[in-house]
């Protein structure tokens, strides 16, 4: 049984709009629809798809209970892929982001490191000719 497509992934989020605005104005993100959903939220788009969903961490805490409380594992990073790297970094450091920057061996991909508002490490892949 195999899989086609990452369809999203959700973060929990201490402060929704903050971390929307880090996904939106740092990623390039754009904000869309989203179902109406009884809790704040937001949804955000790449290339068409809702890739990231984001909940508020308290209304989730209350409507989910028990299971709110939970680990959700060993979760490293989500990595999305790049388009220009000197506006990238321009970007974090005019917003005083810290981030990290490495290049795989090779030297065929640089790669900037950056966490989001809630601790969710972001991997942003730029490919190099």
């Amino acid at each position: 049984m195999p899989v086609e497509q990452l369809e999203h992934f959700t973060v929990r989020c201490t402060d929704v709009d903050a971390t929307r605005d880090f996904y939106a104005n740092m990623l390039g993100l754009t904000v869309g629809p989203r179902p109406d959903f009884p809790f704040k939220g937001h949804w955000l788009y790449c290339g068409g798809s809702p890739v990231v969903h984001l909940v508020d961490k308290a209304e989730s805490d209350i409507r989910d209970g028990a299971r709110s409380g939970a680990d959700t594992g060993a979760l490293d990073h989500v990595a999305f892929r790049g388009v220009d790297i000197e506006a990238t970094r321009a970007t974090l450091r005019a917003a005083n982001i810290a981030f990290r920057e490495t290049g795989v061996p090779g030297g065929r991909l640089r790669q900037i490191f950056v966490p989001d508002p809630d601790g969710v490490l972001v991997e942003l892949n730029f490919r190099t000719s």
